[in-house]
């Protein structure tokens, strides 16, 4: 991955960041982290990696994410100066959700085994 590249997901990461604290209020039993940013290499689409907690709330947070995406994507465009501008195009992250999965089959394995 090119170094440009590397710096354009970071830039992405720590905008939608901030416009993500600045444009939404999620409720305060759900937590929003930013993974990773990840964006095309003709720089016209970025995904940006979230991690939603608890896990169920995903569709909620997805829901909001899409009713405010014009607003988030036009707070990115003012701050980075590039061209092109990229498409944010945001993803839940279910590696979590995922572990947590594989945890609970181990430990009825383990416990089945007894």
């Amino acid at each position: 991955m090119s170094q440009r590249i590397e710096k354009v997901n970071e830039l992405i990461k720590q905008e939608v960041g901030k416009a993500l604290l600045s444009e939404m209020n999620f409720p305060l039993d759900i937590l929003v982290t930013i993974i990773s940013a990840s964006v095309s290499k003709d720089l016209r689409y970025a995904d940006v990696f979230i991690s939603v907690l608890p896990f169920e709330k995903k569709n909620e947070v997805k829901e909001a994410l899409r009713e405010n995406i014009y607003f988030i994507q036009k707070k990115i465009n003012k701050k980075l100066v590039m061209n092109p501008l990229p498409r944010i195009v945001f993803k839940i992250d279910e590696t979590g959700e995922q572990v947590k999965k594989i945890d609970e089959l181990i430990k009825k394995i383990h416990k089945d085994d007894k």
